[in-house]
């Protein structure tokens, strides 16, 4: 059945989307999982999908993702994301950088106190970095030190030596405080290989519950990082993490690589939003799990378009029409053969495995330079006429030949053209 989307104006719009029938449930953190989703898997790329069994979403949207240059969240900007991530089952927040100012500490300590969700605060290996980590009472400290050469001869000016002997001073703090650690080697890609291992071996034997590997400047490859992971994987009992950023577009890729190395939590920001080219994008890393692996990550995923909206309002960073999972083009149709497979079944020329009830969003077909006659007529039908196949191509001419103009072709210009050809009208909607 097909309705048009009434939040939208009809005269400004060609919102299309098929009722929902099986709404997806809304799970969080300890709350009873879902039923296994029955999803169709397609022969060819995703006949396996036992890569990955389980995985845990960090996000940190409100501290690495507030880096986005030209982004600054308000104390409430920060209460209302974290809200829905809290609500959304997240399994962990990063609140800030809890020693960066007092309205910083502030608001990491209220979203620790607001929300049932792990939060998690950020700290140098710097004493007094961890002590107001530690005052601001969240669940999990992430502590951090440069560990490649470059970042430590010209950012930290310190030795290797001092690198591993603060990181392990600090990680035995918070673990003395009580309070679940994780530790970060800032630059990891880029650091000698042995260098970084003994660095994890000290922290493991700190006690460390969570090693984060971060592509800090994004010149991982999926391949090459699933090496490093599972290289780490070995050298190590604590949980492995792994933060990625999308300086050549392959954050999210990386992220899911690391998971299939035996990664068990990435780090992940809404809408990709982070420093220079930012992070793996939340959606884009939840999806692919969801839909391409068939994890359930206990993420209530039709929330995923309203919490990309809202991050998009917040940090001004707007939305590519085209990206993936929340841009609006991510479930629109103009091209004639595409609108007629997907008007017959969705599956012809979207994924199948992903709809867009399942992220909270609406399928569009587009009426445009290249709309095809099936497209035109659902479309006339909707608005009430009854064309025959002559106007139907009639209508579909005019239309084509407008958005080759580069005019967007709203609802009551395709009725301008349905009465234009004198196309009938049904009797119930003249009464």
């Amino acid at each position: 059945m097909w309705v048009i989307h009434t939040k939208c104006r009809e005269e400004d719009n060609l919102y299309i989307r098929w009722t929902l029938s099986n709404q997806i449930q809304c799970p969080i953190l300890q709350r009873a999982r879902r039923d296994p989703r029955r999803i169709e898997f397609f022969q060819g790329t995703l006949d396996s999908t036992s890569e990955i069994d389980e995985a845990r979403i960090f996000d940190t949207t409100l501290r690495d993702g507030e880096q986005s240059p030209r982004t600054s969240f308000s104390y409430e900007d920060k209460r209302e994301i974290a809200a829905v991530l809290d609500e959304m089952g997240t399994h962990v927040i990063e609140a800030g950088f809890p020693v960066n100012s007092d309205a910083e500490f502030e608001a990491v300590r209220d979203i620790a106190e607001s929300t049932t969700t792990t939060t998690c605060g950020l700290a140098r290996v710097v004493e007094k970095d961890v002590e107001a980590a530690i005052d601001s009472g969240v669940d999990l400290i992430h502590v951090f030190v440069s560990t490649s050469d470059v970042q430590l001869q010209d950012s930290m000016h310190a030795t290797r030596e001092e690198a591993k002997a603060t990181a392990v001073e600090m990680v035995e703090r918070v673990k003395e405080a009580g309070v679940e650690c994780m530790f970060s080697p800032m630059d990891a890609t880029r650091t000698d290989e042995d260098f970084l291992i003994d660095v994890i071996e000290g922290v493991s034997e700190a006690g460390t519950d969570w090693i984060n590997i971060p592509d800090t400047c994004g010149v991982a490859t999926p391949r090459r990082f699933y090496d490093l992971i599972e290289n780490v994987v070995s050298h190590t009992d604590a949980y492995i993490d792994v933060h990625t950023h999308d300086d050549f577009g392959l954050a999210s890729a990386n992220a899911i690589s690391g998971f299939e190395a035996g990664a068990s939590q990435a780090q992940v920001s809404v809408n990709g939003i982070g420093e220079r080219a930012g992070n793996a994008a939340y959606e884009e890393v939840v999806m692919s799990l969801e839909s391409l692996y068939d994890v359930d990550t206990g993420i209530d995923t039709t929330r995923i378009t309203e919490l990309s909206r809202l991050v998009e309002e917040k940090s001004s960073i707007a939305v590519p029409g085209n990206k993936p999972v929340v841009g609006e083009n991510a479930f629109s149709h103009e091209s004639g053969i595409h609108a007629a497979g997907v008007i017959e079944n969705s599956d012809t020329f979207e994924p199948g495995v992903m709809t867009p009830e399942m992220v909270g969003a609406q399928r569009e077909l587009v009426l445009g330079k290249h709309t095809g006659q099936h497209s035109v007529r659902e479309r006339l039908i909707e608005a009430g006429f009854v064309p025959t196949d002559d106007e139907v191509r009639e209508v579909t001419r005019r239309v084509k030949d407008y958005g080759a103009e580069k005019q967007r072709v709203t609802m009551s210009i395709l009725t301008e053209f349905a009465e234009d050809v004198g196309i009938d009208e049904r009797e119930e909607v003249r009464a």
